[in-house]
């Protein structure tokens, strides 16, 4: 078995798959890339059992096997090469030999039957859409996704598809985002919970493309096609909880202001909150947002006056100002709403403009009790 292939080309594929792979597996053979070559195509693939995801490369040669090679090694390696042809060549002794311009370099491999198979889906859903969509929904839910291993269903984002949209919602029981486009949508009406590394992987992957994107999902697995790339993975069993019961409806209280400016204040105030609660208190009066937070137990207090425009009664509401900032922070309007009933209600906040047309999207943030 022998092949050639640019050294930044393979090193680029390699390092894609590599966020796979996890930095300890209870299997040796998953610390290895397997490589499956036919020919002129090499498909490389990497997994941690629970998702698997292989590229197809364009090499030289006229041979077939299939091998695995330690990914650390592999991957070190080449990022040290500039650009050029490496040559592979599988050796007697159990060992791949690679050759470059300069010098010569032996890797000992494992057999490629050992790796395991990726999950093939029996007559599965389709549905597709532009990358950079996919992207753009997984950007704007993630970071509302719980670290509960108690509650895995909150651990993931739910992917609700429909003949009208495509609904992404992400929760942890303190915040809430609900990301919505009508501009897309599927044949039929299917929900499924996808776990976040498989989701990162293609965030970074897809961002700012125009690649279309094929999901395929049955009831436990869903695999993502694009470009020369598959990944496929293993969705986490459950039932989502009904989020639309949680997102108050009545909210007579809506309180406009620039997005930049409330997000400095809300991060200037918060360094002076109790490092436990982050509590930080929006008191809303007339046209005017005064932000405060105290700790008490070192004397540190802050307070700044924003205005803004308001309709509804003067109200005080509380909210944990970790939260709070990483919402406003994953919006790319330039002004917000904050729509709120009572104090002890849910705050909804939403961006005013920047959404393409057909966009959505809906954060739902907890208050925390005021104490006075």
């Amino acid at each position: 078995m022998k092949f050639i292939v640019s050294s930044t080309y393979l090193l680029k594929q390699l390092q894609v798959l590599g966020g796979v792979i996890n930095s300890s597996n209870t299997l040796p053979i998953l610390d290895n890339f397997l490589f499956e070559l036919n020919q002129s195509n090499l498909t490389v693939s990497a997994s941690d059992l629970e998702t698997t995801m292989s590229s197809k490369v364009e090499v030289e040669s006229e041979s077939e096997g299939s091998i695995a090679l330690p990914a650390r090694l592999l991957l070190d390696t080449l990022k040290t090469f500039p650009e050029q042809p490496l040559t592979f060549v599988v050796e007697e002794n159990n060992t791949v030999e690679i050759s470059s311009n300069h010098g010569k370099y032996a890797l000992a491999y494992a057999d490629g039957s050992e790796f395991p198979k990726a999950v093939a889906l029996d007559n599965p859903s389709t549905t597709s859409l532009e990358g950079d969509i996919l992207a753009t929904a997984i950007s704007k839910t993630i970071f509302a996704a719980g670290n509960d291993d108690l509650r895995p269903v909150m651990s993931g984002v739910f992917f609700q598809f429909s003949q009208d949209n495509l609904t992404f919602v992400a929760t942890d029981a303190h915040k809430l985002v609900k990301y919505t486009r009508e501009d897309v949508s599927a044949d039929a009406l299917a929900e499924f919970i996808m776990p976040k590394k498989p989701l990162n992987l293609l965030k970074g992957i897809l961002a700012g493309s125009e690649e279309h994107v094929t999901i395929e999902y049955n009831d436990s697995n869903a695999k993502f096609t694009f470009n020369n790339s598959e990944l496929v993975c293993r969705l986490i069993d459950g039932k989502y909880p009904n989020y639309e019961a949680v997102i108050p409806k009545e909210n007579p209280n809506k309180l406009v202001i620039d997005r930049t400016q409330f997000l400095n204040s809300v991060r200037r105030v918060s360094i002076f909150s109790n490092k436990t609660t982050h509590q930080i208190r929006l008191k809303i009066a007339g046209a005017e947002l005064n932000i405060s937070a105290e700790d008490i137990d070192y004397s540190n207090k802050a307070e700044e006056r924003l205005s803004c425009d308001y309709q509804g009664d003067d109200m005080q509401i509380g909210f944990n100002s970790r939260f709070l900032t990483e919402m406003i922070n994953n919006l790319n309007a330039d002004n917000v709403q904050l729509e709120m009933s009572l104090p002890n209600r849910a705050g909804i906040l939403t961006p005013i403009d920047g959404l393409d047309d057909g966009e959505h999207v809906t954060m739902l943030v907890m208050p925390v009790m005021l104490n006075n």
